[in-house]
């Protein structure tokens, strides 16, 4: 059964550790990590202000505060710059805090995924609504949740983003069993691995973090035993849910075959910030310049240090 209920909120799990990142994660949110001149958590939450998700609701915890004081505004910092006259700073520092209606919960103890989603149920009630981990950054030039938002619509159940990884790799992701839907772009879920070993998995279709759910999603999460290292899983949820076919059951899967960037671990990190530095109009052509001629001296800095 299709629901007519629009999606209109979306959910931003926040409350990690970041441990990949010490020791700069001891006093710093990873999420505030800068990726050129923004950090990562705003171009997720322009993502989804850019498909009309202006409603939303981010699961911080312990030493998040700079993610709230980020989206808030700075009265004197913004006099500072507006007697200097520098416009373009001024613009762009309350940006961030206009983008859209943000609202926090603690999760307090992070006990995954699953239990960072269930917190959300008071804030989004009966109402489908979109998930976004803040590793991952979706190129804006690319479509993602529109689609799983039409997607979602349309089926009336749960809706995953998939990718395509190298066998190899897929113990680092979530793995989707799936199968062809008739006449359509998107598949259907049968069932979902948590990084299974790569001769284990039913496919290399890995779960990014981008996800549009059926409020049934709750009533599962509550019911979920921890799982893989001892934490309640979507993932274990979501596989639930695949097996149903009453209201809010099934999980279907969108294939992205754009761009993302991946900000979970340092070296995918600095690709990030080395990718998206280099499709800047402002600065662009002169880093991909002077990387040509740091990769050609091997790898050592040019002479003149520019």
């Amino acid at each position: 059964m299709s629901t007519t209920k629009p999606v209109r909120k979306a959910v931003i799990p926040v409350a990690g550790l970041g441990t990949r990142f010490l020791p700069v994660t001891k006093a710093m949110p990873k999420e505030m990590l800068p990726v050129v001149d923004k950090p990562a958590i705003q171009y997720v939450v322009e993502e989804a202000v850019g498909v009309g998700l202006n409603d939303i609701l981010m699961i911080t915890g312990r030493n998040k505060r700079a993610l709230e004081d980020h989206f808030d505004r700075v009265p004197s910092l913004e006099a500072t710059l507006e007697e200097k006259g520098d416009a373009k700073k001024l613009a762009a520092v309350r940006e961030a805090s206009a983008l859209a209606d943000i609202h926090y919960v603690r999760q307090g103890d992070p006990k995954g995924l699953g239990h960072a989603v269930l917190c959300a149920q008071r804030h989004v009630g009966n109402e489908p609504f979109a998930v976004l981990l803040g590793d991952d950054l979706i190129d804006e030039r690319d479509e993602l949740l529109n689609e799983m938002i039409r997607v979602q619509q349309a089926t009336g159940g749960s809706v995953v983003a998939l990718m395509e990884v190298p066998h190899e790799a897929i113990s680092a992701y979530g793995c989707a069993d799936v199968s062809a839907v008739d006449g359509e772009s998107f598949v259907r879920i049968n069932g979902l691995v948590e990084k299974p070993a790569p001769e284990d998995a039913p496919s290399n279709l890995a779960v990014i973090g981008r996800y549009v759910l059926h409020p049934a999603v709750f009533d599962v999460l509550e019911r979920t035993q921890p799982g893989r290292g001892g934490e309640i899983q979507l993932t274990d949820a979501l596989q639930t849910l695949a097996g149903r076919d009453d209201e809010g059951g099934g999980v279907y899967g969108v294939v992205f075959r754009g761009r993302r960037y991946d900000t979970g671990d340092k070296l995918s990190y600095l690709k990030a910030v080395v990718t998206l530095a280099c499709n800047r109009d402002d600065f662009g052509d002169d880093l991909r310049s002077w990387l040509r001629e740091f990769v050609a001296n091997g790898a050592e800095a040019p002479s003149s240090g520019n």
